[in-house]
């Protein structure tokens, strides 16, 4: 069990904001129009999916096995199973000492009694966004974003509405024009590292943006997923959204998934006000409860000393491997744009040349090219919820085993690329 550090200091209780703003929000319906609950998972699968053996995983979405705390997950879990009650029914919201540590991960502006277990990110995501959005209401995305949220928000019939982004993360102008254009009550962000692009939204902006939804009678879902993918030269990172907001304008998304194992899936959410009971009667419609050797095993892993050492590592074999990835393609691949090198997250967003005469293949031609020299790339059109502005590729430098297959791999790409831009012998 976690406890407090003998002399440290106690932090100052917040004064309460004021969350009677939610009760409007939470009973508006939305626009008139039903959208059809359809599912499509190629953008989930273009991550989850195994390639053919031999094939370098340009395309994965989690930490490859070198990077990942097996001893330390498999000592915590044998910990965990030892535990008296371990094996019991869990409380709903989560075990109170986990909740408490995701609070205060996020901030001091928050308890443990804001904060419900959920089963990774991705499961918090889905309760958020039917709390908070009836089916057929618009829901405002950052363009691109992560298509496992645009994949749930379309599977709860929701309309995404695509709210351009720069490289200081959503553009405030154009979110305040998309809340009146669509009465949008829902505005979904990734102000860390965001994916694909590797984007922090920019301190002047973050205020801007909260300020904007809380006049909007809106919530933010703040999906805060790459913090713990922070690359060693980041420097300090800033608080999440959740950590200033009194008002309960944030609900806020964490797992500890990403920097850890796919099957380690524990995460939680995080609000203030009445939507907490709504996110809370979500969750135990759906699932019940987290199960509790899971939970258990989170705990003892977080608080244990090899806890800290996994973070600096990962921080510092994820830094060296984006340097390295970046590196390599602006050398092999310079027609292949970076227009940001993150500080954080696990992968590049890189800009193909647009298609037509003398420049280069779509996007589409360049994936199939590459998994044919067995490198497997993710396409960036799953990344948007309207037409692409240009095409793009979301190459991952933490799925693979090093600075060796990274180099490989680019080499491969370059040599697909140059395939496909091979002139047609005359006559075929």
């Amino acid at each position: 069990m976690l406890r407090r550090v003998r002399g440290e200091p106690r932090a100052e209780v917040p004064a309460p904001g004021d969350t009677s703003w939610q009760e409007v929000s939470l009973s508006g319906d939305g626009g008139p129009e039903v959208v059809p609950r359809t599912v499509d998972a190629s953008g989930v699968l273009a991550t989850l999916a195994a390639p053919p053996p031999g094939t370098i995983e340009f395309n994965g979405g989690y930490l490859h096995a070198s990077l990942q705390p097996e001893r330390a997950l498999a000592a915590a879990l044998a910990r965990a199973g030892r535990r008296p009650g371990a094996w019991g029914r869990p409380p709903t919201d989560g075990l109170p000492e986990l909740r408490s540590w995701f609070a205060r991960e996020i901030g001091p502006a928050l308890s443990g009694a804001d904060v419900l277990i959920t089963a990774g990110g991705q499961s918090a995501l889905a309760t958020a966004l039917r709390a908070l959005a009836p089916p057929g209401a618009p829901v405002l995305v950052e363009s691109p974003t992560y298509p496992g949220m645009l994949a749930v928000a379309r599977a709860t019939g929701l309309r995404p509405v695509p709210v351009p982004m720069d490289a200081d993360g959503v553009r405030p102008e154009l979110l305040a024009d998309a809340f009146r254009a669509t009465g949008a009550r829902v505005l979904v962000t990734q102000p860390l590292f965001q994916n694909p692009t590797g984007a922090t939204l920019a301190p002047a902006r973050r205020p801007e943006v909260l300020a904007i939804a809380r006049a909007a009678g809106a919530f933010v879902i703040e999906d805060d997923f790459a913090r713990r993918l922070v690359h060693e030269d980041a420097g300090p990172l800033p608080a999440p959204l959740a950590a200033d907001d009194p008002d309960g304008v944030v609900v806020h998304v964490c797992s500890l998934t990403k920097v850890t194992s796919p099957s380690l899936r524990v995460g939680a959410l995080a609000a203030r006000g009445p939507v907490l009971e709504r996110l809370r009667a979500i969750q135990v419609v759906d699932s019940f409860f987290v199960p509790r050797p899971l939970q258990e095993a989170a705990l003892e892993l977080v608080g244990s000393p090899s806890w800290g050492r996994h973070l600096a590592a990962v921080a510092a074999e994820l830094g060296s491997r984006r340097t390295v990835m970046a590196a390599a393609l602006r050398s092999e691949l310079p027609e292949f744009a970076l227009p940001h090198v993150p500080a954080g997250g696990g992968s590049l967003w890189a800009r193909i040349p647009a298609t037509g005469a003398g420049t280069g293949p779509d996007e589409a031609a360049v994936a199939s090219a590459a998994l044919r020299a067995s490198v497997a790339i993710a396409p960036g059109s799953p990344y948007f919820c309207a037409e692409p502005p240009a095409g793009h590729v979301r190459l991952s430098f933490a799925a693979v085993s090093g600075a060796a297959e990274i180099a490989e791999g680019v080499r491969r790409l370059r040599t697909a690329y140059d395939g496909l831009r091979a002139p047609v012998p005359s006559g075929t």
